[in-house]
């Protein structure tokens, strides 16, 4: 799917939360949205999600504009917040078993992909547990496994590598979401740690004061870069730091 947005305005009050955002992202790519805190970032993702409604400006999913009753676009998309929505009392299986639901993806056969997934971030054993008895990583593994149970178009996520998830389910995020990408799966996701973008990402942006920095394939800011292997981000956020307001 190609995610495109123009000039995207949201408004808190008198604040400017995402100030004329123009964007255009291909599909078989992990786009990373780096900034520090309050500079847009989960604002964007909830107004690609359809959560947050622009106060101008259009998002444009294959060239149609998006709105929220476009139940047809938003089927081929997943939100997961930094901390997921969960039906209250469920356990981890029946909430993979009503999301699949919600978008008509329990087929024949899903089964197995579900069984594979649960084994894959240690759930497995976990399936007849209540949610509300889990951990934070507990629970954002379960989100991960409906997310990719259901094998949208395209993955919004809102600070993966900082929901608690311990090293085994970030490697198992980061190697679905890496093979997710090969298959033309679109991976947006927000994050805090520089080095890890710059090792996982095809292409980076980076928000401040809810205006876009820089937003460029990584294999472009690693040639334009004086930095080692691990630094050019770090470096492009001193440049910006330098920038007079």
């Amino acid at each position: 799917m190609l995610i495109q947005t123009e000039h995207l305005i949201k408004l808190y009050g008198r604040k400017r939360a995402l100030d004329d955002v123009s964007l255009t992202i291909d599909a078989g790519q992990v786009v990373a949205l780096l900034g520090p805190n309050g500079a847009g970032k989960t604002t964007l993702l909830r107004c690609l999600a359809g959560i947050n409604q622009a106060n101008s400006g259009k998002l444009l999913f294959d060239g149609e504009t998006f709105s929220r009753d476009r139940v047809d676009l938003r089927a081929r998309y997943h939100f997961v917040p930094d901390f997921p929505f969960f039906f209250a009392e469920a356990t981890v299986l029946q909430h993979i078993g009503m999301v699949l639901k919600a978008y008509s993806a329990d087929q024949p056969g899903v089964e197995e992909r579900v069984i594979e997934l649960l084994e894959d971030f240690e759930l497995l054993t976990l399936i007849e547990s209540n949610l509300t008895k889990l951990s934070r990583g507990q629970i954002y593994k379960t989100a991960l496994v409906a997310l990719m149970a259901v094998d949208p178009e395209v993955w919004i996520l809102d600070e993966p590598f900082a929901s608690g998830m311990d090293p085994h389910g970030i490697a198992a995020f980061r190697r679905r979401a890496r093979d997710a990408a090969k298959r033309g799966r679109t991976v947006i996701y927000s994050t805090q740690l520089l080095e890890l973008a710059e090792s996982f990402s095809d292409r980076v942006g980076i928000i401040a004061e809810g205006r876009v920095h820089a937003f460029d394939p990584m294999s472009h800011l690693r040639q334009s870069s004086s930095a080692g292997d691990g630094h050019v981000l770090e470096e492009l956020f001193d440049r910006l730091r330098e920038v007079p307001e």
